[in-house]
C-alpha cells in the first residue's frame, strides 16, 4: 500500500469514529421539549413511619 492509501484509510476511520461519537449529540439537539412534558402531581406528606421502622430495625441488630 502506498502512503496515500494508508492516509486515506486512517482518515476514513477517523471520520467514521467522529460520526459515531457526534450522532448522540446531534440527536439531542433535535429533541423539542415543551412545557407540557413536565410531570407534575400532588404528593401527600408521608407520616415518617418508614424512618421510625428503619431506626428500630437498626437498633435491633
Amino acid at each position: 500500500m502506498t502512503p496515500l492509501f494508508s492516509a486515506l484509510g486512517h482518515l476514513a476511520k477517523g471520520l467514521a469514529l467522529a460520526a459515531v461519537v457526534a450522532s448522540p449529540l446531534i440527536a439531542v439537539q433535535n429533541v423539542r421539549a415543551g412545557h407540557e412534558n413536565i410531570i407534575e402531581g400532588h404528593y401527600e406528606k408521608s407520616s415518617g413511619a418508614g424512618l421510625v421502622l428503619m431506626v428500630s430495625l437498626k437498633r435491633a441488630r
